[in-house]
């Protein structure tokens, strides 16, 4: 089995390298990604062997809503952490600033809206009559908390003891003793 990686996301037979073993770094319930996260740490050997699955003959199982939930949250979690791991402003930034349009956006509406029963002679009512002066508002807020958060986010990334996180494939000596890293 050398060189192979077994995995199957159902099944309770996993195989892997201790390279492997060692170098994912697997939280929570996250076990059932660990392919997933073999390859976010640079693994490219990743392969599936075919298990013959037997029925269950004791017992009752334990699979249910619960574990589909949590694994639907890791699946997200997953997603979130390979994609903005290091650079979080990219998710929090775009959401507060489509948060900040939409605000911009119901702001003009209103604003619009007033100026229009001015014009046309009609009492404008108080500001706060308006649902869009609610939208607005929420917008707002939103946005303000989404930036807020990628600003934080990307500080703690920033400010972490793993800057670069490197795998050394092998350590070698060079012909003065200097040892280096390839």
């Amino acid at each position: 089995m050398s060189g192979i990686y077994l995995h199957d996301f159902n099944c309770g037979l996993k195989a892997y390298r201790l390279e492997v073993a060692q170098a994912v770094e697997v939280q929570g319930e996250m076990h059932r990604y660990v392919p997933v996260l073999a390859k976010m740490q640079g693994f490219t050997r990743i392969g599936e062997k075919v298990v013959e699955h037997r029925a269950r003959p004791y017992g009752v199982t334990k699979f249910g809503l619960n574990r589909f939930t949590n694994g639907l949250l890791d699946l997200v979690t997953l997603s979130m952490v390979s994609r903005f791991r290091r650079r979080p402003m990219h998710f929090f930034g775009t959401w507060g600033l489509v948060m900040f349009f939409f605000s911009g956006l119901s702001l003009t509406l209103l604003g619009g809206l007033k100026l229009a029963r001015l014009w046309s002679g009609q009492r404008p009512g108080l500001i706060t009559d308006d649902p869009w002066f609610f939208i607005f508002l929420t917008a707002m807020i939103l946005g303000t908390q989404l930036f807020v958060t990628g600003l934080l986010a990307e500080l703690v990334v920033r400010s972490g003891g793993r800057r670069t996180e490197y795998g050394i494939a092998e350590e070698v000596n060079r012909p003065d003793g200097d040892p280096s890293v390839r």
